[in-house]
């Protein structure tokens, strides 16, 4: 097994709240990220595509073509944009690095043509990163 990586680079702001709750309980939750005004990361999404090489291309996933599947469903999507209210995927959810790298997976899913989908990992900070793996 050969596993691909293609790593992107966005910026995104978002706001981790419960619409229920004032904003005072909500910062007791989630602290800073609960901020009425919002607050931002710069993201670094890895996707990473497992699979045998293909005899005839030597290749597990054209890297141009998993490139554009990520660019076109999710990069265009997410980069410079509000998560809570400009990004389709996660409208409705609580945009929690987990919930996005959850949703990134579901996105993805059935969008690779070659090898199959083995994990996504979003890094929030140099230090912090979440993974969904198709385990």
């Amino acid at each position: 097994m050969i596993y691909v990586t293609r790593r992107e680079v966005f910026s995104a702001a978002h706001r981790i709240f419960i619409p229920g709750l004032t904003d005072e309980e909500n910062f007791i939750r989630y602290g800073k990220c609960s901020n009425p005004n919002w607050h931002g990361h710069n993201y670094t999404l890895e996707v990473v595509v497992a699979g045998e090489i293909d005899k005839e291309t030597g290749y597990v996933i054209d890297l141009n073509i998993l490139k554009e599947i990520i660019k076109t469903n999710i990069i265009d999507k997410v980069d410079h944009k509000n998560l809570n209210t400009e990004t389709d995927f996660m409208q409705g959810i609580i945009p929690s690095s987990e919930n996005i790298a959850q949703a990134i997976w579901n996105v993805l899913a059935d969008k690779i043509p070659a090898g199959k989908l083995y994990s996504v990992k979003l890094f929030e900070t140099e230090n912090n990163y979440f993974e969904v793996r198709g385990e």
